[in-house]
């Protein structure tokens, strides 16, 4: 359902509708409150009730939002479903309710004991990770550590291998600073901290390389030359896949036991209600999470 007073359900229901209520073998099922799908059928219905009043979010609804997720991933969890696709939420609104949780890929995280979650930005021409997420630019620094550069980048090259299909994966490595910091004179954190992460990933056996200056990684040469890239911050990552693939773009969580997509845009207040939603990107994360589920054998 995600926040119901943003665009969530309404293309949530084209996607159903699109997709005739099956994807594959996988039969389709919306999880809210039922009043906000305006149907009561093929609906896994919360105890929680929500309002749903376009463009108007109430923190009033978090109960029924955060219901929702744990209904879909306890779904997952107990092997009655195959996958979980996630309408957007709004952050602003779930905290002011007490939500202790970032967004979706902590609270995902949190729901299924997960040791560490990434966030995955994926599309036909391109898939992106940010090694950090929802936090203050100034606060990145600190958070790049060898350690979860590796562990993040082992996450990545294992789900590329079974949920995609790619038998040898290629990771490409973002540096943090211009031009990977020139040899440490624009900053020391890709010769100290990012280029041992990459050393180790590569004595594991994996194809790794970097770290490398993100002004050039993107482009359609560069991009031949790897299966995903590993971002250190949230823009770096995110405007490349969203300039190229802004309408379809998928946001996958991987590191999780269960498979979960969501699209790849907000709630879209503004346009909520008006019919004016457009439904490609939660068309594109319904398919790319029943195809990873069948990768899976789920």
């Amino acid at each position: 359902m995600g926040e119901p007073a943003g665009i969530g359900p309404e293309v949530a229901l084209a996607a159903f509708a699109h997709f005739h209520g099956r994807v594959g073998s996988h039969p389709l099922k919306l999880v809210g409150d039922p009043l906000v799908f305006g149907r009561e059928a093929d609906v896994i219905a919360t105890s929680a009730r929500a309002s749903a009043a376009p463009g108007k979010p109430d923190p009033a609804n978090t109960a029924a939002i955060t219901e929702a997720i744990e209904i879909a991933v306890s779904a997952c969890l107990k092997g009655e479903a195959a996958a979980v696709v996630t309408a957007p939420i709004h952050k602003a609104v779930l905290n002011a309710a007490g939500f202790p949780f970032p967004g979706h890929t902590e609270f995902l995280a949190h729901l299924t004991g997960a040791r560490r979650a990434v966030m995955m930005l994926a599309s036909d021409h391109l898939r992106v990770v940010p090694l950090t997420i929802h936090m203050p630019l100034a606060q990145v620094p600190g958070e790049i550590t060898k350690q979860a550069v590796f562990d993040t980048g082992e996450i990545i090259l294992t789900a590329l291998r079974r949920d995609f299909g790619i038998l040898n994966p290629r990771l490409a490595v973002a540096g943090l600073n211009p031009h990977a910091g020139e040899d440490g004179m624009l900053g020391p954190e890709d010769s100290a901290i990012i280029a041992p992460a990459i050393a180790a990933l590569k004595a594991r056996g994996f194809a790794v390389k970097g770290p490398l200056s993100a002004d050039t990684l993107f482009h359609a040469e560069a991009r031949k030359g790897y299966d995903a890239a590993l971002c250190m911050y949230h823009d770096q990552a995110l405007i490349p896949i969203k300039t190229l693939n802004f309408w379809d773009g998928v946001n996958i969580t991987l590191g999780l036991p269960i498979v979960r997509t969501s699209p790849d845009h907000g709630t879209a207040f503004d346009i909520a209600g008006t019919g004016k939603a457009d439904a490609r990107s939660m068309i594109a994360a319904i398919k790319m999470a029943a195809d990873m589920a069948d990768a899976r054998g789920r």
